[in-house]
């Protein structure tokens, strides 16, 4: 009995035991289902990310198809108008599109003439030099809405020669068949297909025309001005004296069918405007605030950017345009006029200024105690005569056949270039370098001698050519704005 029991008492602990055992199977079984289960359900999210858009085979979401539709993204918004702000300066805007370093920056687009258009813009570098994307152009209006030839390729210039950092300038034209964009009654649209880096493609409204806004006379009427000055970025702290000096010289040089685009980088302080505004009250002067373009790294201040952009704007305005600093002063030998000068030049697209380089801080003994009184083309009258390979050069062109240009001369125009020799007895430049942005007396050293050498061996000779016309450049702004700038600070 006692046998029995024990067989039976052995018999109850192996059920026991078994049951136990089933028991933490199905836990863990059911513990390592839910992790399975779990992993799989994240595998699958992660892959999904990775899939295109337009590519779904399955869906973890247990929702149909049909409840899964993506609504399209609304439309971005058009793009800020021209405005001009209470001190009279048209602020300028651009216009970014893509990510990262953007794959197009729109700044304009303008006219060329009944067919052809430019439009001018910044572009990652990177992508233009790796990538070398091609743009085409798509012209809209009532007429041609879903006619095919109002798409054309585009013809793409780099202009700045390679010395763009982040950012390089480019330069698009857009030439469309006769009859397709030459409909001046038509609201019309230009619109840029531009290529992005990842594949993509980005259309961008470049130019809206309402109807009546051009003529085909405005391409060949004569030009509104004799000469245009297409000036570079200025920022920094500028002296208001040496602006007041260099627009006046100027203005009487370049006479009164004369015009001046000066583009505000930051550097037209309120006391620089004071001066630029008298001009700008009798029509010489178009200041641009184009602070926002600081926001993307392009070559010095993007002033590749801001010549095409002028060269385009007043295309059609001016028989011949100049591109030089506010630290340069045009001079022209005596018994000559800018007039005679340009008929004489007349067969040439293109002709450079040759440089006549002024010390910046030798001035004359007799002047001692009086120069913060004199102007800057009248005290520094030492011209560097040291003999280099070539000297640095500016130049003007007859906008109507250049195509896109450059800061010291343009490479994309029809016709012919003069070349140096065929000007350096005609025109030159001097360059008193650095003293726009010097606010106090830029005299440094007083000498009597007619030469000197200074510092490294280089050489100075005595010129007082541009001192002997500061008189009358004085009487001139007198005369023309009267006593409003006399007191005028450093």
């Amino acid at each position: 009995m006692v046998k029995d029991q024990r067989g039976r008492k052995v018999g109850g602990g192996e059920r026991n035991f078994l049951i136990g055992f089933s028991c933490n199977y199905a836990a863990a079984f059911k513990l390592i289902t839910t992790a399975l289960l779990l992993l799989l359900i994240c595998t699958c999210a992660v892959f999904l990310q990775f899939l295109p858009t337009y590519f779904s085979p399955f869906s973890c979401s247990t929702t149909t198809s049909a409840e899964t539709t993506t609504a399209s993204p609304p439309p971005p918004p058009p793009p800020p108008k021209d405005q001009i702000l209470e001190n009279g300066a048209i602020k300028r805007w651009f216009n970014p599109y893509g990510s990262g370093a953007y794959n197009f920056i729109l700044m304009s687009a303008y006219r060329g003439g009944p067919n052809t258009f430019s439009i001018i813009g910044l572009s990652s570098k990177p992508f233009q030099v790796y990538a070398r994307p091609t743009y085409t152009c798509q012209y809209e209006n009532s007429n041609n809405n879903n006619d095919s030839s109002s798409i054309v390729k585009a013809y793409k210039i780099l202009p700045d020669w390679g010395f763009g950092r982040v950012y390089t300038v480019v330069v698009i034209n857009c030439t469309f068949p006769n009859n397709i964009a030459n409909h001046p009654s038509a609201t019309s649209r230009l619109i840029l297909h531009a290529p992005s880096n990842d594949g993509a493609t980005d259309s961008i409204v470049a130019l809206t025309e309402p109807p009546n806004s051009w003529s085909p006379s405005n391409f060949i009427s004569p030009p509104k001005y004799d000469y245009l000055y297409c000036g570079s970025p200025l920022y920094g702290n500028l002296s208001p004296q040496r602006m007041r000096e260099w627009i006046a010289y100027h203005v009487r040089l370049f006479g009164t069918k004369s015009h001046f685009v000066i583009f505000d980088s930051g550097g037209i302080h309120p006391e620089v405007l004071e001066v630029l505004r008298p001009w700008m009250e009798l029509g010489y002067v178009t200041l641009e605030d184009v602070r926002e373009q600081e926001r993307f790294d392009g070559y010095y201040h993007n002033q590749f950017l801001l010549v095409n952009d002028c060269l385009h704007r007043y295309r059609f305005d001016a028989k011949w345009m100049f591109f030089f600093d506010v630290d340069e002063y045009i001079y022209l030998p005596p018994k000559l006029t800018l007039r005679s000068v340009t008929d004489s030049l007349q067969e040439f697209t293109q002709f450079t200024i040759e440089q006549v380089p002024m010390s910046n801080k030798l001035c004359l003994n007799e002047d001692a105690g009086k120069t913060s009184k004199k102007w800057v083309i009248e005290k520094l009258v030492y011209r560097n005569v040291k003999k280099v390979a070539r000297k640095d050069r500016k130049y003007a062109v007859q906008p109507r056949n250049v195509f896109a240009t450059g800061v010291h001369l343009s490479k994309n125009f029809e016709g012919e270039s003069a070349h140096y020799h065929t000007t350096e007895k005609l025109i030159k430049y001097f360059h008193y370098h650095g003293t726009i942005a010097t606010r106090l007396d830029t005299c440094q050293q007083f000498l009597n001698e007619s030469s000197t050498t200074i510092g490294d061996e280089t050489p100075f000779v005595m010129d007082t050519n541009m001192r002997l016309i500061a008189p009358i450049v004085k009487k001139f702004e007198l005369d023309t704005i009267g006593t409003i700038l006399q007191s005028t600070k450093q």
